[in-house]
C-alpha cells in the first residue's frame, strides 16, 4: 500500500507545521513547499517522527506557478495555508499580502485543477468574517458573514483585505471550474510552536504576558490552539461530506479575564496594563464554531492553550530579556485595535 500523498504549502509556517506533524503521524507521505529547504528555520520539519520516510521539502513561492506544479505533482489533496501574516505596518498592500494571498492562491488552485487534485483545504482567517457593520447586532457570525471589503479598505485592514479576497476567490474558482474546495477560518492562534521564529500571533501574547509599552483596550478576544487548527484542516479534508467554508474559533474571552487566568498561573511577569472600558463599538462580537464542531471537531479548553503558550515561552528564553540585545517587546501592527488610545 503506497501511503496517501498531499501537499501541504508554506510548511514551516506555525499552523503548517503542526499541520505537517499530524499528517505524517497518520501515515501520509507529505511534499511541504518552503521558500528554501536549506534555511535552517525549516530544519524542525526534517526532525518530525516520520520525516526522514514521509517528508520531502521543496523550494517554491506561491507566485511561481511552476514551482507549485512541481510540489504538487502526485499528490492526492493539497493544504494551502502559505499567506503572509505581516507583524509590521503594511506600506505597500498590493505587493505584501493582496498579491501574495490573492494571485497564490489562484495560482495553487489552477495547478490542482491541472493535476487532477481531489480537495483543497484553504486556510483562511476570521479576518473574513468580523468586519461587517450590517450584521444584526446580538446575533453571533457564522459562515454566511462575510467581512466588508470597503469597511477594511477605508480602515487600513489590507490583511482583512487581502484574506476576505482571497476566500472569495478560492470558493469562485471552485463553483466555476469543479474543484473540490474547502476553506477554513482559525480565529487568533495560540499554543506551542515548532517553528524556531516567533510567528506573529505569538508576538500579541509575549507582548501581554511582558507587558509591552501600551496599555491595551478590554476587548474580545477569540482564541484557537494552533494544534485543534491543524485537527481541524485533517478533519475537513478528510470528511468527504465537507463543503464551502468553516469557522474555527471555540474560545472567546476579553483582555482582563485573560490577564487574570494568567496572572494566576505565572504571578510573577510585569503584564500589559488593561484599560477598564469595556469596548462597546468592536467590530470583534461572538462568532460560532458549531458547524466545524457538528463535522465532530472537538477542540482543547482555552485555559490549555494559554498556558501550554506560556510554558513554550518559558522553556525556549522566549519571556526572557537578554541584556543588550534589544528585544523589545512589540505590539505586530495586525492587532494595533487592541491599543488603548493615550490618554
Amino acid at each position: 500500500m503506497t501511503p496517501p500523498r498531499v501537499c501541504v504549502t508554506g510548511g514551516g509556517g506555525y499552523i503548517a507545521s503542526w499541520l505537517v506533524k499530524l499528517l505524517l503521524s497518520r501515515g501520509y507521505a507529505v511534499h511541504a513547499t518552503v521558500r528554501d529547504p536549506c534555511d535552517p528555520k525549516n530544519a524542525h520539519l526534517t526532525q518530525l517522527d516520520g520525516a526522514a520516510e514521509g517528508l520531502r521539502l521543496f523550494k517554491a513561492d506561491v507566485l511561481d506557478r511552476a514551482a507549485l506544479a512541481a510540489a504538487v505533482k502526485g499528490c492526492e489533496g493539497v493544504f494551502h495555508v502559505a499567506s503572509p501574516v505581516p507583524a509590521d505596518k503594511i506600506v505597500d498592500p498590493q505587493s505584501e499580502v493582496m498579491e501574495p494571498a490573492v494571485k497564490g492562491t489562484l495560482n495553487i488552485l489552477e495547478v490542482c485543477s491541472s493535476m487532477k487534485v481531489q480537495k483543497v483545504v484553504v486556510v483562511s482567517s476570521t479576518s473574513a468574517v468580523h468586519f461587517n457593520p450590517n450584521w444584526p447586532q446580538g446575533k453571533p457570525k457564522d459562515e454566511s458573514c462575510w467581512s466588508d471589503k470597503k469597511v477594511c479598505i477605508e480602515n487600513e485592514l489590507w490583511y482583512c483585505v487581502a484574506k476576505t479576497v482571497a476566500e472569495e476567490t478560492a470558493l469562485e474558482y471552485a463553483e466555476k471550474n469543479g474543484l473540490n474546495v474547502v476553506t477554513v477560518c482559525p480565529c487568533i492562534v495560540f499554543g506551542p510552536q515548532l517553528q524556531p521564529v516567533v510567528n506573529t500571533s505569538s508576538e500579541l501574547l509575549v507582548y501581554v504576558i511582558k507587558g509591552g509599552p501600551n496599555a491595551m483596550n478590554d476587548r474580545l478576544w477569540h482564541i484557537v490552539d494552533v494544534r485543534d487548527v491543524a485537527d481541524a484542516l485533517l478533519l475537513l479534508y478528510e470528511k468527504p461530506e465537507s463543503s464551502g467554508r468553516y469557522i474555527s474559533a471555540p474560545n472567546y474571552i476579553n483582555t482582563k479575564a485573560i490577564l487574570e487566568l494568567l496572572k494566576k498561573a505565572y504571578p510573577n511577569y510585569n503584564y500589559v496594563k488593561c484599560k477598564d472600558n469595556a469596548d462597546q463599538n468592536s467590530p470583534i462580537t461572538p462568532i460560532s464554531s458549531e458547524k466545524l464542531k457538528n463535522q465532530g471537531w472537538k477542540p482543547r479548553a482555552l485555559e490549555e492553550t494559554l498556558l501550554d503558550s506560556v510554558e513554550y515561552y518559558r522553556k525556549t528564553g522566549i519571556l526572557q530579556d537578554v541584556e543588550g540585545e534589544g528585544q523589545a517587546c512589540r505590539l505586530p501592527d495586525l492587532f494595533q485595535f487592541f491599543h488603548a488610545a493615550e490618554e
